[in-house]
Parts: C-alpha cells; structure tokens; sequence
C-alpha cells in the first residue's frame, strides 16, 4: 500500500473546495505561469477571478465580504499552489494584510476595506522592510508625522511583496522616533491615483521570478488620520507581533506542501529514467534517499497539522509557530535539494519545475523572520 501524506484537518467539505481550487489553479494559473516569470509578476486579472471564486480572504468573516471559513481553507490554497512551484500570486501576504485590518482596525476600515480584498478588487501588501533594516523591525526610519487632519510619510521600503500589484500597502513607520517600538504605527495607503507614492524596481530575485517583489517610495505621502491602523498611535509593534503566529504557519504549512510536490515529481521521474540499465528507483541509493524524504515529509505532516488544528482553535504560540517556520523551511531546503541531486543534470534545467521548487525554496529562510530570528524566539520561550 502506497505511502500517502493526509492531512488530519480535513473534511469532506474541504475536500470539495479543494477540488475547485486545484480546478481554478490548472485552467487560470498554470498556463500562465510561463509568462508570468518573464514579466516578473501574475497580473490583476488572477486575482479578481480568484476573487470571484471564492478563493481569497477565505478565514475572514462573511460580514466583512469573506467567505467565513477558517485558516484551513487558506492553507488549502497555499498548498495547492506550493506543490505546482506557482509561487507568483502571493496570496499569503494578501492574507495576512486582510488580518491585519480584519484583527485591528476599526469598522469603518474594515468595511471600506475588507470586501474589495476579498474580490481581489485590492490587493494587500505590507511594507515593513527598508534598505537599512531587515529583521530588526525597531529600526525602521520611514517616517509619517502629523500635519494638520492627517499624516506625511516619507521613507523607502524594499523586498516588498505584491508591490508592484498592490492597490493597499500597509506602511509600518515611526510616528514617534523618541519612542522606539512604542513609537511604531501602521499607516494604511491606498496606491491609485496617490501623489508622492511611487514603485521602484521590480527586483530581480534568485527565486520566486513571477512574484513581483519591489521597492516602494513614500515621498509626502499624505492620508487622512483615518488611516491609521486601529485609529491608535504607536500601537504598530503590537499589532505586529500579533499576527505572527498567522504568518509563520503559513510559511510552515507551504514549506511541508512544496517537499510532497517535489517528492512526488521524482518520484515519477526515478521511475520513468534508466541508467546502466535500469531504472534510477531501482537502486538502493535512490530507494534509501526516497524512504528518508519520505519519513521526513511524514513526520512534518504531523507536526504542521497539529500547528494547524491549535491555530484554527485559537491555541497555537509564538514559538511554536517558530518551530512549523523553522522546521519547515530548512526542511524543504534539505527535501528539495535531494530531489534536485535525483534528478541528476535535468534537475539543474529551468524547465524542470524541480529546479524552479529549489530556487524558490531558499527565501523560505528568510522572509517572514530568518531562521536564525526563529531560533532566538523558541529559545526565550524555552
């Protein structure tokens, strides 16, 4: 009997959505996701027809435009994507900035803001990282002082996901550099039509080449006070580190879906490929390296469903987020890279979409909090 990887979170009922979702991901994502690499980005039209599916903002209340679901019918859908390489609609970080409103604004923002999400009307980008600063969120320089009824921020953010598509960029900056994280607020800044807001490169990654990942300038950027994040200031580094858990269980749960994806494609491909005879499955080196990929794949699915069931119960940690992000991540990275060897030549080929699962792997360790950030968490948690 075949070894299988079921997810214990599991239902019939997600097991239907989960066969509308990998019907919209084959006939809309993958015959595009060619040309999407070259371009450097998926485009607005996917996200409004994963939006008229029904497949974003899936976990946020009906009230405010989403589907009502929980974060298993995300996860479906970041799965799915993650086992086909389809690493260009990144709608993760959408998610996640949808959180953000949904668990810290106020009314009005979630209802000026949420439903457009879930339609893929607007799509979500958080810009927290500046040329200067990386992980060490604390020394941020993008300001956005006070002037009269509203704010002006000015500053640079890079690696910023979804940037060059995005109609809603939530601006994390010092409204009070005397402060240091108490003087951090998350600034809310619609992209259309916005004097003095301005994209940057679309950078040119190791991986990840249809997601468009760019650089953002705030040049007296002018919003109304309403677009404060919870209409509170310096509430921003709480607001931050709530969400936390949320992100990192995605990571988690995209790193463990992309290692089933990358074993089952060499899987099928050590069975097809013949050298000295026989096939490449037949020898006890592949079939050794096989049982430890797939041992590693089992135990994770474990441990990230467990990370899953106590997120969606309200139950799951930070730091035991940090471990599904931690594990997960590096996990993949050792996964994958056993595949590539498996592969031999063809797997060092672009075309091989092992290849483009290796390259788009490496970052797992580092957005979202670098591995070595996960370690620091869980060891002063310990």
């Amino acid at each position: 009997m075949p070894i299988t990887f079921e997810r214990s979170w599991t239902d019939p009922d997600l097991d239907q959505y989960r066969d509308t979702v990998v019907r919209f991901i084959e006939e809309h994502m993958l015959p595009d996701d060619e040309a999407a690499r070259k371009r450097g980005h998926v485009g607005h039209e996917i996200w409004r027809k994963a939006g008229t599916t029904g497949l974003l903002c899936t976990d946020i209340a009906s009230e405010f435009g989403g589907a009502g679901g929980d974060f298993r019918h995300e996860a479906v859908f970041y799965e799915e994507m993650a086992r086909r390489s389809l690493t260009g609609m990144n709608a993760s970080v959408h998610s996640i900035v949808a959180h953000y409103v949904f668990n810290h604004g106020t009314d009005e923002q979630k209802r000026r803001y949420l439903p457009r999400m879930a339609t893929g009307e607007l799509v979500g980008a958080i810009a927290m990282t500046e040329p200067g600063t990386g992980s060490d969120l604390q020394g941020i320089r993008t300001r956005a002082d006070r002037s009269g009824d509203g704010y002006v921020i000015n500053g640079a953010k890079t690696f910023i996901s979804n940037g060059l598509l995005a109609g809603l960029v939530l601006v994390v900056a010092k409204t009070d550099a005397s402060q240091g994280a108490r003087g951090t607020s998350i600034l809310m800044v619609e992209t259309q039509d916005c004097p003095g807001y301005r994209v940057g490169r679309l950078l040119d990654k190791m991986g990840l080449k249809a997601q468009d990942t760019s650089e953002l300038f705030f040049d007296d950027v002018r919003v109304a006070a309403s677009q404060l994040l919870g209409g509170k200031e310096g509430a921003g580094f709480f607001q931050l580190m709530g969400d936390l858990p949320y992100e990192r269980m995605v990571i988690g749960v995209t790193a463990l879906a992309a290692m089933e994806g990358a074993f089952q494609v060499t899987l099928d491909y050590v069975r097809e490929r013949k050298a000295f005879g026989q096939r490449i499955a037949d020898f006890q080196n592949t079939k050794f390296r096989l049982a430890e990929m797939a041992t590693e794949i089992k135990v994770g699915r474990a441990f990230i469903d467990r990370c899953v069931e106590d997120l969606v119960a309200g139950r799951l940690d930070t730091a035991t987020a940090s471990m599904a992000k931690l594990w997960g991540s590096e996990a993949q990275g050792r996964v994958v890279d056993s595949c590539v060897q498996l592969f031999g030549g063809y797997g060092y080929m672009n075309e091989y979409v092992i290849s483009r699962m290796y390259t788009d792997a490496r970052v797992q360790r580092i957005y979202g909090g670098t591995s070595e950030i996960m370690k620091e968490v869980i060891a002063r948690a310990l």
